[in-house]
Order: C-alpha cells, then sequence, then structure tokens
C-alpha cells in the first residue's frame, strides 16, 4: 500500500517510480481518503482493512491518527539521493516484526 497525504495524480506519479510494472503495490490511499481537520490531513490506517495489530506504516511525517501512534515507525524524508539506505536499515526490525506476527510472540505493545 502507498498511503499519502499527496493528491492522487502526484501519488500515481510516484507509484509510476516506485513499481513500474505494477507488481509490488496493489493499492494507494491519497489525500481524497484522508481526514482533513484544521488544515492537516490524517491518515487513518483502518482504511486499509487490514488488522492494525499487524500493520505498521513507514512515514517522515506522522500525520495518522494519535490512537495509531505505535502503528508508525518515523523514517527520514528521502531527498533523493541514490546512495540513501536509511530503509535498508529497518530490515532487521522489519523482519523481526514479521517473525512475531507469523509466530504470534508479539507483545501488541510497541
Amino acid at each position: 500500500f502507498i498511503f499519502t497525504t499527496a493528491k492522487r495524480d502526484y501519488a500515481e506519479k510516484i507509484m509510476d517510480v516506485l513499481d513500474p510494472k505494477k507488481k509490488l503495490i496493489r493499492h494507494c490511499l491519497s489525500q481524497q481518503d484522508c481526514l482533513c481537520a484544521r488544515g492537516c490531513y490524517w491518515k487513518d490506517l483502518s482504511l486499509l482493512g487490514r488488522d492494525l495489530a499487524k500493520t505498521v506504516a513507514l512515514d517522515h511525517s506522522i500525520q495518522g491518527f494519535p490512537s495509531q501512534a505505535a502503528n508508525w515507525i518515523p523514517v527520514p524524508r528521502w531527498c533523493g539521493d541514490p546512495r540513501d539506505e536509511e530503509l535498508l536499515h529497518l530490515l532487521p526490525l522489519l523482519g523481526q516484526l514479521c517473525h512475531e506476527v507469523r509466530t504470534g510472540t508479539g507483545s501488541g505493545t510497541g
């Protein structure tokens, strides 16, 4: 999933860059799917239709509902540097989370 506060046409351009063969990204939620309150767009992860106990979101800006704060993993904003490896640093954590979900060993608290 891609979930962005950007407008749909911009999100589609990003998807074309990230997944030009359309094999990895199955769904995109954009600004029209967000809640707008006081000029800010908020992402509601429940719109994904997934068990939130098994859902994480990576983002440079945590614009999700406060009640879903435990689901968000902050990452630095990507500035176009092709040598940027920040997401690679998260692979051990994401692997551990996948293992815990598969084996049911996660505490569900963070």
